[in-house]
């Protein structure tokens, strides 16, 4: 690393300084309370009955069914949604760069279910999916009941959250499809590359970072699902996800301590994804756009 890259790395932290120190003071007290009340048994409903137990609520958790199976469910949505959601949005991005003409129309139509509120989205294709009422059976000469069995029920959360969230991959890839430069696309057009080899050789290497960017973001986000499982199953048919976990909880069932550590094992799922994400594409993140390391 030369001096000019290191004078850019050091601008770069001080450049971040701020909001990462900002992000610290919001975040910090909630996790180290979180921590803490996670080493006491501590039911709301018996506050005076509240005694510390250190890691036995985390030994309770791991060797619960309920936990691993709610894992296991959030694990599957999340590595299918978001492979899907990486096709999709990088067709889609694809298509709002090169589209020659109504370009403003088709951003904003690509757009649209991303504007919508999850909640919304959720129950409109609860309604769409619901064997009595919706449209899908009809349409497609089945006669399938959705919502009272595992599969189709997680099938059904799954198309949601690739719906309603494929857009924000797009939006996220045409970012990165914008920065590269126009002049390596011409030259291997000159230099006789297909459409296809453009594409596998120029463009996708280029984009990296940003999708990399992309998945880590979209990962973290569907790693933490609540509003489309809560909406169309609460969790029944086996379909919770950690975070319904945690909340059944955390709120209903009013255990803070047990509840506390659902939470800190969730965040410590997400920050050793994310630490996997870093590690996986820190060649790509240290490179940019134009190829320059």
């Amino acid at each position: 690393m030369n001096r000019l890259q290191r004078a850019e790395h050091r601008l770069g932290w001080l450049l971040c300084a701020p909001a990462a120190a900002a992000m610290l003071l919001v975040t910090a007290y909630p996790i180290l309370y979180a921590l803490w009340l996670s080493l006491f048994r501590y039911d709301l409903r018996f506050p005076e009955h509240r005694k510390f137990v250190g890691f036995s609520n985390y030994t309770e958790v791991l060797t619960s069914e309920v936990w691993w199976q709610a894992m296991t469910n959030t694990l599957v949505i999340t590595a299918i949604s978001v492979a899907f959601e990486l096709i999709l949005g990088l067709a889609l991005a694809l298509l709002m760069h090169k589209a020659a003409w109504g370009r403003r129309t088709v951003r904003t139509a690509v757009l649209i279910p991303y504007a919508i509120i999850t909640v919304v989205a959720a129950l409109a294709w609860k309604f769409a999916f619901d064997p009595i009422t919706g449209f899908v059976n009809a349409l497609l000469d089945l006669e399938i009941s959705w919502f009272t069995q595992r599969g189709p029920a997680l099938f059904v959360i799954i198309f949601t959250e690739i719906w309603k969230t494929a857009p924000f991959m797009a939006l996220l890839l045409l970012a990165g499809l914008t920065l590269i430069p126009d002049d390596l696309i011409k030259a291997a057009r000159v230099d006789g590359a297909n459409a296809w080899q453009r594409f596998s050789k120029v463009t996708l290497p280029l984009m990296m970072p940003t999708i990399g960017v992309a998945l880590l973001f979209r990962t973290l986000d569907a790693l933490r699902i609540f509003d489309s499982v809560y909406v169309q199953t609460r969790g029944a048919q086996d379909t919770e996800t950690v975070s319904i976990v945690a909340y059944n909880t955390l709120i209903v069932r009013l255990n803070l301590g047990l509840g506390a550590a659902v939470a800190v094992l969730i965040f410590c799922t997400m920050m050793a994804i994310a630490l996997l994400f870093l590690k996986s594409f820190g060649p790509a993140f240290a490179r940019s756009p134009g190829g320059r390391p």
